[in-house]
């Protein structure tokens, strides 16, 4: 028998094979089939139950993407073992296990990503809407998926964060309440009576109806700076970004007019020159006084 013979029958054999795995293969594409819609159903009826129930937006999201994986993940086992009659769900585990290192290594991110994901989902903090800080990143959380989070920045960017930068690194949720405390430095001459000042800045700031009033509002003499005696003036308002901004303009606004009605002076950096030795004068004027 040449190798031309020995070739044509292996391909031969090839054939007669696939010819025979053709009704297991349309089978399991009809269980493939199958799942799909068992999946679209699942995912709908979770849907409503988790509609009706008061659970977050991204717990919402977990159960939907479990039980919608789980379908495909039994619909794909028993499509694999019809098409292969010897593959049975033990040998597919057993099978996996083996592989399990090299899997691990190549998806090494992936899954980190995923069960950062999910833990990320099930935690209760970091909602969908809240405003984060993480790594240099500032925006409003729009969607968590199994794999990464999308936030978008208060300048509208859409930033795509991996899960995994999100779980292993600080992360400061800004929104978590309603209100958060806001602070600034307002700097008041050396000449000047430091409780009138206090009483002019507690005044300016009560009159400030996007202030908690109900909340202390603190006037603390912080530092002798170069120029000036420093102030630090702390107060609560909402969390969000823009409503910083508004309170501390109206803040910075109330107390420069009081300081100026009480005629308080807030002063520009002072720099003075001091010399060992007289300065040579190039000339004198006639009054006596000095020209340079």
């Amino acid at each position: 028998m040449t190798a031309i013979d020995i070739l044509a029958k292996q391909l031969w054999g090839m054939w007669a094979g696939f010819v025979a795995l053709v009704p297991n293969m349309v089978i399991a594409l009809v269980i493939l089939l199958i799942t799909w819609v068992v999946s679209r159903i699942a995912r709908r009826i979770v849907d409503r139950v988790t509609g009706k129930a008061s659970i977050r937006e991204s717990l919402k999201q977990l159960i939907h993407t479990v039980v919608s994986i789980g379908v495909w993940v039994i619909g794909l086992v028993i499509a694999a073992t019809v098409v292969l009659p010897g593959l049975t769900p033990a040998s597919l585990v057993a099978g996996l296990g083996i592989g399990t290192i090299a899997i691990g290594f190549a998806f090494q991110d992936f899954f980190q990503n995923f069960l950062a994901g999910i833990l990320i989902m099930v935690r209760k903090k970091m909602r969908i809407g809240d405003i984060i800080e993480c790594e240099g990143i500032i925006g409003r959380v729009e969607h968590v998926s199994l794999r990464e989070t999308h936030v978008r920045k208060l300048s509208n960017e859409l930033t795509i964060v991996p899960n995994s930068t999100l779980f292993k690194n600080p992360v400061e949720i800004l929104t978590d309440g309603a209100q958060r405390r806001h602070e600034i430095v307002v700097g008041v001459s050396y000449d000047t009576d430091l409780e009138q000042a206090r009483d002019v800045i507690r005044a300016a700031m009560e009159g400030i109806d996007i202030i908690d009033q109900d909340r202390r509002i603190d006037i603390f003499a912080r530092e002798f700076n170069s120029s000036s005696i420093d102030f630090l003036v702390r107060w609560w308002a909402g969390s969000k970004p823009y409503d910083m901004h508004d309170s501390r303009d109206r803040v910075v606004r109330a107390i420069k007019t009081a300081l100026d009605k009480a005629g308080i002076e807030i002063p520009f950096p002072y720099v003075t020159h001091t010399f060992k030795a007289p300065v040579p004068l190039e000339g004198q004027a006639e009054d006596g006084v000095a020209q340079a």
